[in-house]
């Protein structure tokens, strides 16, 4: 028989993501419907050993979901990543009354979640970063604002870059993975795209790209530089060096964490976090919720931590033959 779940509680774990408080406020409102009560933990795990323990209440969601940000507040917890912090965390949990727990983040909170999960607490895991890099999940909460975020500032340096004839290199978010990098290649239409999962460091074509196309007329050359490679600065300086064009770099950086959400985001968070409460109420319990075919579906969290996800070989191609 399942367990009776009588109180949720909700962290927000990790990098923040816009979007994640539309999750909260679906999770809050869907559990009280259901007749649950909820209680907010702030500050991640860290607020969670610290027992930051809040009830909440329909109201307390309310005029969240433009927001971006996480209204919890976000916090990295190292004496979580023990077996005595996450035991700890489960005692809490129990003297509190929290029967469930839903964790909105990434692979990393997902772990969290199944210690939790092993020692009695029934867990859900929300996909919540920018960075796409979920492997289970098509869709991560806070994606298409940061990509949007950065191919907005994008567009702005490039308006500059040729109207100076530079070359601009621009560094985006994304840990190592390249999802955010790709988009925007593809949507400001880069002359180079750099991924983790595909740049092999030959800085040579890179700069004969760039002569070619100057010869060919070009008054201006962008290259989209994933955070995984980095070094923009000196990937800069150098290239300046060889081809004589004056180079820039621009980091956007925690900019793309920022900001209202766009519509897509909060749609899929509220569809996502209404899912988290229901099959935790029905006693599911260290599963993560993902977007699978357009469809919401669930996963174990060990198999969802299992599974690789890569940068799909067609749409690369696709950037490369367009940035021609």
């Amino acid at each position: 028989m399942a367990k009776e779940i009588k109180t949720i509680g909700i962290l927000t774990s990790g990098g923040d993501a816009p979007g994640m408080n539309a999750a909260i406020r679906a999770v809050v409102r869907k559990a009280i419907a259901n007749g649950v009560k909820v209680k907010g933990i702030k500050k991640g795990y860290q607020g969670l050993l610290n027992e930051e323990i809040i009830d909440m209440e329909a109201r307390s969601v309310s005029d969240i979901i433009q927001k971006g940000g996480t209204i919890l507040g976000t916090a990295r917890c190292s004496e979580f990543r023990t077996e005595e912090g996450q035991k700890k965390g489960a005692q809490i949990c129990k003297k509190h009354g929290i029967d469930g727990l839903v964790v909105v983040g990434g692979d990393g909170s997902y772990r969290g979640a199944q210690a939790l999960s092993q020692h009695g607490i029934n867990t859900i895991g929300l996909p919540g970063t920018i960075d796409l890099d979920i492997s289970c999940t098509d869709y991560t909460i806070g994606f298409d604002t940061a990509v949007n975020t950065a191919m907005q500032a994008i567009d702005k340096v490039r308006d500059t870059s040729s109207s100076h004839e530079r070359c601009s290199i621009i560094e985006v978010m994304g840990r190592n993975a390249g999802y955010i990098a790709l988009w925007c290649g593809v949507a400001n239409g880069a002359e180079d795209i750099l991924l983790p999962e595909k740049y092999d460091f030959n800085e040579q074509q890179i700069i004969n790209n760039i002569i070619k196309n100057r010869k060919r007329g070009k008054t201006h050359h962008l290259i989209i530089n994933a955070e995984g490679i980095g070094h923009s600065t000196s990937m800069a300086r150098r290239i300046e060096a060889a081809t004589g064009i004056e180079t820039r770099a621009t980091i956007l950086g925690y900019m793309q964490r920022g900001g209202s959400p766009t519509c897509k985001d909060r749609y899929w968070a509220s569809i996502m976090g209404s899912y988290a409460a229901d099959i935790l109420c029905e006693g599911k319990t260290n599963r993560v919720v993902a977007m699978k075919n357009g469809s919401i579906v669930d996963f174990d969290i060990e198999e969802a931590l299992a599974m690789e996800k890569s940068i799909d070989e067609y749409q690369y191609q696709v950037a490369r033959i367009l940035s021609m």
